[in-house]
């Protein structure tokens, strides 16, 4: 009754019987489905960890996962941290009187401490699920150390076992999903390479106990500064909720690639230049000074992106694309608000100011929903989704610079400080 999700079958055997639970197979869906989703979401965070521009990790069909790594050097490496199993578990240093079926005997994992071993409790303190964040250091020896930071329960956890134990020793353990590897002939007398996992667990360090622990604490015992990046990277990015094993791998060479760019640039290219002219003969003057802006903007983005190190991408190019629409949006606004005002009577220096004053309200509303969105794309999307919306929020930001600040400058350069009975704008009516 406590476990619906598990069958019962008895066996009799004779004058006594067994009882074999099984999982229904709904169960055994459920618990794929969750380590699959886990699975990818400790692969997106881990990727996001490496620090590679516009990566996708998404899934595909009911147990793969497909994980593109753009501009990637050592793909070894990154394979590795990928597929890596570590966590840590805190346990208390076992008495010498504790009984056989109390405690559990590990080896150091450090090399200077070869062969040694102690005896640790079987009850687990807190495992490395309940660290909220890790970040690799130094002790004041300049020897490696892992920085960490709790959850609310396992800090008080940890608190509790600490506080009651002062002047006792805790062991830290390392434990890493490592395989062994044997070959076997299948029933069609060919030999396979068959993987068995298993869970290595050595211990970095056992301290004592001082004073109660909060939170935050350190680890130390660790054999060098990558070991304990690797190892901070593991326990903020989480474990895998199971194994995983690489069944395909391709390496992508950069020529497909930047026959990509070289059409979106294109594409840049020719949406420009339509506008371009669509400007200058719709709104003359007025348009020329839309098409210096906006070209403006575009080399104010590219330049802020480059400060950024963003790479250059398709949907960061969308995002230009789409950016160049915008900042174009804003003038128009502008301009058709200015030309209104000509058609009803202001002169056209006073048509220039109210257009844009005018205009700027509805400009900075517009463009601030937008950038609202942006952020939330970058809040909860994903590798090209991110480089859209970095793109997009950058775009934003210098259109809207460009269009109320460069445009006017450009305007009032052309019809500032001058008597003008007419402007060199479409759309407005021939005085009467």
């Amino acid at each position: 009754e406590n476990h619906p999700e598990l069958l019962l079958d008895r066996v009799d055997e004779g004058d006594s019987f067994n009882v074999i639970a099984a999982m229904s197979d709904q169960t055994r869906r459920d618990i794929a489905e969750y380590a699959l989703q886990q699975n990818l979401t400790t692969l997106r965070n881990r990727v996001n960890e490496l620090g590679v521009s516009e990566p996708l990790v998404q899934r595909q069909g009911s147990n793969r996962i497909v994980v593109e790594l753009p501009g990637i050097q050592d793909t070894a490496e990154a394979k590795r941290i990928l597929g890596k199993v570590a966590n840590l578990e805190f346990r208390l240093v076992a008495n010498l009187e504790a009984a056989p079926s109390e405690k559990q005997r590990f080896e150091y994992r450090s090399e200077d401490r070869a062969g040694m071993s102690e005896w640790l409790e079987r009850d687990v303190i807190i495992t490395g699920e309940r660290v909220s964040n890790a970040q690799a250091n130094f002790d004041q020896n300049g020897r490696p150390i892992v920085s960490i930071s709790l959850d609310g329960e396992g800090g008080t956890l940890m608190s509790r076992t600490t506080r009651n134990n002062v002047k006792r020793r805790m062991g830290v353990l390392f434990i890493e999903r490592k395989y062994r590897t044997r070959y076997e002939t299948d029933a069609e007398g060919n030999e396979v390479i068959v993987k068995t996992p298993y869970d290595e667990k050595k211990l970095l360090t056992a301290p004592v106990i001082q004073e109660a622990l909060g939170a935050q604490f350190q680890i130390s015992g660790l054999d060098s500064p990558m070991e304990a990046s690797e190892l901070a990277l593991m326990l903020r990015a989480g474990a895998l909720a199971a194994p995983i094993s690489f069944v395909e791998e391709r390496t992508v060479g950069p020529s497909l690639g930047a026959e990509n760019i070289r059409l979106g640039v294109k594409s840049v290219q020719i949406g420009l230049a339509l506008v371009a002219l669509f400007m200058v003969l719709y709104y003359r003057v007025f348009g020329l000074a839309a098409v210096i802006a906006l070209s403006c903007n575009l080399v104010l983005l590219v330049a802020v992106m480059s400060v950024l190190g963003a790479t250059l991408t398709l949907p960061g190019i969308a995002g230009i694309v789409l950016t160049v629409g915008m900042a174009v949006d804003a003038n128009v606004l502008i301009f058709s608000r200015i030309r209104e005002e000509v058609n009803n009577g202001l002169s056209p220096q006073m048509a220039i100011h109210a257009g844009f004053e005018r205009a700027v309200a509805t400009i900075l509303d517009a463009n601030f929903t937008t950038l609202i969105v942006a952020l939330i794309l970058y809040a909860v999307g994903t590798g090209p989704v991110k480089g859209f919306a970095v793109t997009l929020s950058v775009g934003i930001v210098t259109s809207m610079f460009t269009a109320i600040l460069g445009t006017r400058a450009l305007v009032n350069l052309v019809y500032g400080g001058r008597r003008v009975k007419s402007l060199a704008i479409g759309g407005v009516k021939p005085a009467s």
